[in-house]
């Protein structure tokens, strides 16, 4: 197909007053008109002065990613972000348009996403100023916490008190209400005990008694949210994570996830940012299985005169466990069934690839594609490589793993037989597999250093996720990429150099074109493009410990000249295996 770069289209008014007149219609029905009002005056006091692009490219194979805390890196008494920033200016100056900054702002549990102030930096990073400023380093992309929020806010002691606008923030629920039917994340009790001045009573909480979710059904919560929003794209942010989403909306007697409403609500939040902040990019995050991660972009509404109206990015949640599922077994089959279903997506619309983060690996996008015997294999060969399974609840009762808690460095420590000395040649083969795929990638900055499995945070935490949020001193950070005979020095060198090169090969634009080759199960091949002038790049990677043949791939590879775009050398046709955890980018220009 002809490759046709998305555009930066803003939404002129008359198309925003429709469009978010419909939406609030169905979330609040006779009271639409009047929260139609307030949005207004809404967006009249607090949208961002910013310069409207129009027909400028959205996205390119330039944009790539670093996930990071605020307080990733340590040096003394100085203010993390500030340090990040440097580390960012001197070793990374050209390898990420941008920075996913996890939440920095006050908060009392889960390492940020328990919010006390959205509107405030946690002190003990930084300030506003120096958030501004990793927005210069490149695109900002900022969570909106908005399910739930923590039990310190100033939101839940208005309900304790009874007092506005707090009182009515939060679902108020009978203890004997029937919720079997909802689906949870976790293991912990749904509905939390309150001390109040009317006596106790029992707020929903998907997540944990320090989250305490957050009642869209009063779309006063709505608008509050609309100008955090704003508020942070007068920062500098360009990216918008919208965490959780997926459970934002209750209705007693459904599941509680992907409700209309909550897809009503990010068309909403689209409509805004498309209107006021035109290149805004809207990113959820749904940790869920795939069809039902991909129902983010609204696909089933789009046509041929109705553009993509919900999300411009969605998460590739598949593919980490699929990933590690291919490189622990030496089987590739699934993950490329898995590619091959990927749906054509329409201009504006892209997926955030990714094989770590600061949560774990989830185990749910497997439903469907890996057998339970192959999911147990998985997670068992995950503590045996010093990792944890966090589990979520069954409306039975019965638990069943959720996520597997484990840094990416360590789950490749081996294979099903154990571990080996393949670990990095493994994890990089993950990586630069990973970065050539359709969409943007982002990389966590554990996965960057090559960061070991830290235990002792686990125990000092008492969260199996902290086993993957290590706190790097910043001096000892310097001495190991300075010395040549440590793996981090290896690794992130070795992903230095992946990066530039991705960064300025037009192959990896996230709209290129992606079709996957059929290969033996210990291969992976796909093409990237063509490019209207016929560039095409096939990537080959070798998923097993042992040398592949590339028998499969030889009338594709002796069809024409291909060059090798890291070593920049032709490719020598008379290779004919690909080495242990071997990768190939190979570009070839038009016919």
């Amino acid at each position: 197909m002809p490759f046709h770069p998305s555009r930066i289209t803003p939404l002129d008014a008359a198309t925003f007053d429709r469009r978010a007149g419909t939406h609030l219609k169905a979330l609040y029905g006779p009271r639409a008109e009047e929260v139609l009002r307030r949005l207004y005056t809404l967006l009249e006091h607090q949208s961002p002065r910013l310069p409207v692009e129009t027909d400028a490219p959205l996205w390119s194979e330039k944009d790539q990613w670093l996930i990071c805390y605020g307080s990733s890196l340590q040096d003394a008494d100085a203010p993390p972000l500030a340090v990040l920033k440097t580390f960012l200016d001197q070793h990374l100056a050209e390898s990420f348009s941008g920075v996913h900054l996890l939440p920095f702002f006050p908060w009392s549990s889960d390492d940020g996403f328990s919010v006390i102030h959205y509107r405030e930096v946690d002190p003990a990073l930084g300030d506003w100023p120096q958030v501004r400023e990793l927005a210069e380093y490149g695109d900002l992309a900022v969570d909106l916490v908005l399910n739930h929020v923590s039990r310190e806010s100033l939101w839940f002691v208005d309900y304790l008190t009874g007092s506005q606008p707090g009182r009515d923030y939060f679902h108020e629920m009978d203890p004997q209400t029937d919720l079997s039917a909802v689906v949870r994340p976790r293991s912990s009790p749904l509905l939390v005990p309150i001390a109040t001045r009317r006596g106790t009573r029992y707020l929903w909480a998907t997540f944990s008694d320090d989250q305490i979710d957050l009642n869209f059904a009063n779309p006063d919560v709505l608008l509050e949210f609309i100008g955090i929003l704003l508020f942070y794209l007068q920062q500098g942010a360009r990216i918008i994570r919208l965490d959780a989403i997926a459970y934002l909306w209750k209705k007693v007697g459904t599941d509680c996830i992907h409700l209309p409403e909550t897809h009503e609500v990010v068309r909403l939040l689209r409509a805004v940012v498309d209107h006021v902040a035109p290149g805004t990019l809207l990113l959820t995050e749904t940790n869920v299985p795939h069809t039902e991660n991909i129902s983010y972009f609204g696909l089933d509404r789009v046509t041929a005169d109705t553009p993509a109206d919900e999300a411009h990015l969605v998460y590739q949640f598949p593919l980490p466990p699929l990933l590690l599922h291919s490189l622990t077994s030496g089987e590739a089959g699934t993950l490329a069934s898995w590619l091959k279903s990927l749906p054509e997506l329409p201009p504006g619309c892209s997926f955030l690839n990714f094989t770590a983060s600061h949560d774990g690996i989830g185990v749910r996008p497997l439903e469907g594609w890996l057998a339970p015997h192959e999911v147990e294999a998985l997670t068992e060969l995950m503590h045996r490589f010093g990792g944890f399974v966090s589990m979520r609840r069954h409306p039975d009762g019965s638990d069943s793993p959720y996520e597997i808690n484990i840094t990416w460095f360590d789950a490749m420590k081996g294979t099903r037989r154990g571990p080996d000395h393949w670990q990095v040649p493994r994890f990089l083969c993950g990586q630069q597999l990973m970065l050539g795929l359709q969409g943007i990638p982002a990389m966590y900055i554990h996965t960057l250093t090559g960061t070991l499995n830290d235990l002792e945070g686990v125990e000092r935490s008492g969260r199996l996720r902290s086993i993957n949020r290590r706190r790097w001193q910043r001096d000892e950070l310097e001495r190991l990429l300075s010395t040549t005979s440590t793996t981090t020095h290896d690794t992130f060198a070795a992903l230095k150099q992946l990066l530039a090169v991705r960064r300025n090969e037009p192959c990896f634009h996230p709209d290129a074109g992606q079709q996957v080759l059929e290969t033996p199960a210990s291969l992976l091949a796909f093409e990237r493009g063509p490019l209207n002038n016929g560039r095409r790049l096939l990537a080959i990677h070798n998923v097993t410990d042992l040398p592949q043949p590339l028998d499969a791939l030889a009338l594709t590879l002796a069809d024409r000249y291909w060059q090798d775009i890291v070593s920049k050398e032709a490719w020598p046709t008379t290779q004919t295996t690909l080495a242990p955890y071997g990768v190939l980018w190979l570009m070839t220009e038009g016919e």
